[in-house]
């Protein structure tokens, strides 16, 4: 199963009884393992969780570090991106040049770079001092 299909198929999971904007994301990891999330709202909308968010806790929770490549699809005219938020979390696990494929339900599919997503991450370096 690709990473995009493994996507498509977390995201008939997501819990999205307010908005109805279901999303699944999908990440490989650097030991070849693939994770998977979609979102889980909640009626307090800011405690809810992102589906690239998701997926990244499990990679963790399995042990995994790096990530080496993303999908995220979502029922929408064109494809969708993580949010601001999930650039970031993203960008602490993978490197610029990790592929990020955005897809809709319909078959529309763009892809791109975490560096492009996120140009100016605020990254470790930034810590270096402290």
């Amino acid at each position: 199963m690709s990473l995009l299909d493994t996507a498509r198929a977390v995201r008939e999971n997501a819990h999205a009884p307010y908005s109805k904007f279901k999303v699944g994301a999908a990440i490989k990891a650097a030991s070849g393992a693939v994770y998977a999330g979609c979102n889980v709202e909640n009626v307090a909308y800011p405690e809810g969780t992102c589906a690239e968010a998701g997926a990244i806790a499990a990679m963790v929770a399995g042990g995994d570090t790096r990530i080496t490549e993303v999908a995220v699809i979502a029922d929408s005219p064109k494809p969708v991106s993580p949010c601001g938020g999930c650039r970031q979390k993203i960008a602490e696990f993978a490197a610029g040049d990790v592929v990020v494929t955005m897809a809709t339900t319909d078959g529309i599919v763009q892809q791109t770079t975490v560096a492009a997503l996120l140009p100016g991450s605020f990254d470790a370096d930034y810590m270096s001092r402290v």
